[in-house]
Order: C-alpha cells, then sequence, then structure tokens
C-alpha cells in the first residue's frame, strides 16, 4: 500500500515533480513558458498535494535514460585517480587578484592568503578526488568569491573581525555530495560562497539540452 501524498517527505515529491515537469517539457508537451511558471511554483510550495497538482495533467513518465541523463549532470564530478598524494593548492593575493577556475581537481586543503586583494575560488567544474575538502583563510581588507555547484556542502568555523562572511548556496537534496569545510578569519574583508548558476538555471538548461538531443535525434512524441 502506498504512502499517502501528504505524508511523504516534501523534498521527495518536489523532486518527482520537477523531474516530470523537465521530461514532459523536453517531449514538448508543455511550452517554454507553463514549464518556467510550473518550475517557479514547484520551487517555491511547501505543500505536496500542491506539488503534484502541478503535473496531474502530464501524462509521461521519466525513464532510465532521463535518470543516467540527470545522474551525470547533478552529481559531483570526481576523478578516477586517487588525489591522497596532490599537493595542497595555495592562493595569494597582495594589492592584486588571484584566480583557480575551469576543470581542476582538488586537492583535501586549500590555503587562501589575501591582503588587500581579491581573489576568485571556482569550483563549478572542478574534479573532487576526496569526499572532505578544508579551505583555510586569511583575509585582510580583502574580498574573496567561491562559487561551488549546488551538489556540494559548505560548512564554515570563520572568525570575522569588522568582516563578513556569507553563505549563499542553496538547500538541496544533496546526497553524498563532497563538503567543503572553510575555516580562518576575515579582518575588515569579506568572503561570498555561492553557486555560480542558480538551481532553476540548472534546470532550464538541462531541460533545453535533454530537448535538442530528442530533436537531433528525430524524436517525436
Amino acid at each position: 500500500m502506498s504512502v499517502k501524498i501528504e505524508d511523504r517527505p516534501i523534498e521527495q515529491v518536489r523532486e518527482q515533480v520537477i523531474d516530470q515537469l523537465i521530461y514532459n517539457y523536453s517531449h514538448g508537451v508543455i511550452s517554454v513558458e507553463a514549464f518556467e511558471r510550473r518550475l517557479d511554483d514547484a520551487m517555491a510550495t511547501n505543500d505536496n498535494k500542491a506539488l503534484m497538482a502541478l503535473v496531474e495533467d502530464l501524462t509521461l513518465d521519466t525513464d532510465q535514460q532521463y535518470k543516467a541523463q540527470k545522474h551525470s549532470q547533478f552529481t559531483p564530478h570526481y576523478g578516477a585517480q586517487h588525489g591522497g598524494d596532490a599537493e595542497p593548492l595555495k592562493l595569494r593575493s597582495i594589492l592584486g587578484s588571484s584566480e583557480r577556475s575551469g576543470q581542476w581537481v582538488v586537492p583535501q586543503n586549500i590555503y587562501i592568503e589575501n591582503y588587500m586583494g581579491s581573489i576568485n575560488l571556482d569550483f563549478t567544474d572542478a574534479i573532487f578526488t576526496h569526499q572532505h575538502v578544508t579551505i583555510y583563510v586569511n583575509c585582510y581588507f580583502g574580498s574573496e568569491e567561491i562559487y561551488v555547484p549546488e551538489h556540494v556542502n559548505v560548512v564554515s568555523k570563520m572568525f570575522c573581525i569588522l568582516g563578513s562572511f556569507e553563505n549563499k548556496t542553496v538547500s538541496l537534496n544533496k546526497r553524498q555530495g563532497p563538503t567543503i569545510h572553510i575555516e580562518g578569519k576575515t579582518v575588515l574583508g569579506s568572503v561570498e560562497v555561492k553557486v555560480k548558476r542558480t538551481i532553476k538555471e540548472k534546470f532550464i538548461s538541462f531541460a533545453n539540452d535533454l530537448k535538442t538531443q530528442l530533436g537531433m535525434n528525430g524524436k517525436h512524441y
């Protein structure tokens, strides 16, 4: 006997509904306007019945191919190699700027020294080889932006003296995603952690990619 919809975990129901919206949109069942409107509603509501009402007129259900593509898109990039011997990453900025971005292998420890400068550390396309990564921060009169994918957990132990630390990452079902620990201090400076693309933008991009693939393959539903 199945569990009543109102008794199911809200995030589980939300994920199911968003999957069905993406799948039906990518197969041309609903328009882009309807898809984005319903997606906004799905992300905003905390009522299971209201969530299910968003897809009650959609007949197509996700298949194994969709689940595999979603898993590839929304799970962490893990390298096949063992990262235990990787050298720590050290970023230093003194009255200047420093950046690490693109596809790079993340070591277990990262050290940031920032003196009246700016540092950009981007994990969006990075390859993780450790479940736990620690960033050690010393920021004096500087600014730092740290971009993380939506599946990565962030834990902060920052100490701020007339400075600020802000975590703008989203709260999602992150499963077994890696955890980034941020430790250290900022004095008259700022450290901001955020995602480069919102989760809505990621969903729309994924849905459009699927729609393009289906069009290229000449499939019609």
